[in-house]
């Protein structure tokens, strides 16, 4: 990462999260935008070398509303997510929300940046829209490879799926391997006891079915056993969950609510943005002076957690470097990465080794393969069938 210099525009920026975890992997931060005045302030505040635009991106938005920022390296997008799931209710769908994906083709175009990450909802790819986009992606000179990628597998206490659309113009991006680390519960986000006021659980004033969610938590758990309750917004595994598992995903709402006990007595009080912005593993240094509580919360819900783009990041810099692998002059070379193993399945390790790149003794074994490694295997036999080449040179090829 040190040898290169990755300069990167973040649009749909929000508060930067994205940018927050690029930067943590060596990138240097040129410029976010973002159509929520409070987002791009929260983003300039954070990022204060950076250039941060409040404005509202359409089809025709281009690298010219920047000005010259120069030469971008990687090209970061979080485009408008809420018209793809469930959390606009029984409520119309905006297509032209969805559509707010689209609006990085034309900086692609003109910025011709080597890399780009677009990150939405995993719902995303129900959208008749998604593979005309990765095909117009590729059109564009990229290869795209699609992940979906859960931030507790990255060390943050939340359970977050989000899908990353992967492009390199210069090499097939590398699968994004996944951690086998436990997994950090939603205990470690909360404020030191006493930070913030609470209230008892039966006040006169909560509703009904928040009562009825911590009734069954606590006929679960028994008295005297903190936990956490949803207390805003739609929730499938019974409204409540314990401390000791990573938070459920935030959302843009108060959903979050923390039952302890004082004596015999449940009391409670809503997760606070400090403990939110610990959840979407933001680190102490980055602050939210600007807007309400509702206004933070909005802002976190909305976010990409730093840990997962750190990491995508960086395996996509790591993956382009070695690209001189596939250079026949330097075949019999193979690009040795110490920062993380390599691991070669074996399907792909019986290619290597087979005097025949036909399909036949393979054909169980790719079933087996994630569709990234089956279209890499599908390359390696494509050039094996135009040429001899070395058992070197095809790992070389496995490797990339």
């Amino acid at each position: 990462m040190n040898s290169i210099r990755l300069r990167t525009l973040d649009l749909f920026c929000g508060g930067g999260g994205s940018s927050w975890g690029a930067r943590d992997a060596g990138a240097e931060i040129v410029c976010g935008v973002d159509a929520w005045d409070l987002a791009t302030e929260t983003y300039r505040f954070n990022f204060p070398s950076a250039l941060s635009i409040n404005y509202t991106l359409d089809e025709d938005s281009g690298s010219g509303m920047l000005g010259e920022l120069g030469g971008i390296d990687l090209l970061l997008a979080s485009p408008e997510c809420t018209n793809h799931t469930c959390a606009k209710g029984n409520r119309p769908r905006d297509e032209n929300s969805k559509r707010t994906a689209r609006y990085l083709l034309n900086f692609a175009r003109e910025l011709n940046p080597r890399w780009m990450v677009l990150e939405n909802v995993t719902q995303m790819r129900n959208w008749h829209g998604y593979d005309p986009l990765i095909d117009e992606i590729k059109g564009l000179g990229y290869n795209v490879l699609p992940q979906v990628l859960d931030a507790v597998d990255f060390g943050v206490p939340q359970k977050r799926k989000r899908l990353f659309l992967l492009c390199d113009r210069k090499a097939v991006p590398l699968e994004i391997p996944v951690a086998s680390i436990p997994p950090k519960p939603a205990y470690d986000i909360l404020d030191k006891e006493g930070t913030w006021g609470c209230s008892p659980l039966e006040n006169g004033r909560r509703a009904r079915p928040t009562l009825e969610r911590a009734k069954r938590a606590i006929a679960s758990l028994g008295e005297g056993v903190p936990f956490l309750l949803v207390y805003y917004g739609s929730d499938g595994a019974g409204g409540w969950q314990k401390l000791d598992r990573p938070l459920r995903s935030l959302t843009t709402l108060d959903r979050f609510a923390l039952v302890t006990w004082q004596g015999g007595t449940p009391m409670m009080r809503m997760l606070q943005p400090s403990e939110l912005r610990r959840a979407m593993g933001l680190g102490g240094d980055y602050v939210m002076p600007f807007g309400v509580r509702r206004d933070k919360i909005k802002l976190l819900g909305n976010g990409v957690c730093p840990p997962v783009m750190k990491a995508i990041v960086q395996s996509l810099v790591q993956g382009g470097t070695n690209t001189q692998a596939v250079n026949p002059s330097n075949s019999t070379k193979v690009a040795k990465d110490t920062s993380r193993p390599i691991i070669v399945p074996i399907a792909l390790s019986n290619v290597v080794h087979s005097k025949s790149m036909g399909s036949g003794s393979n054909q169980s074994e790719q079933r087996k393969l994630s569709p990234y490694l089956k279209e890499r295997l599908e390359q390696v036999k494509q050039i094996a069938r135009t040429k001899p080449l070395r058992t070197s040179e095809l790992l070389s090829m496995v490797i990339l």
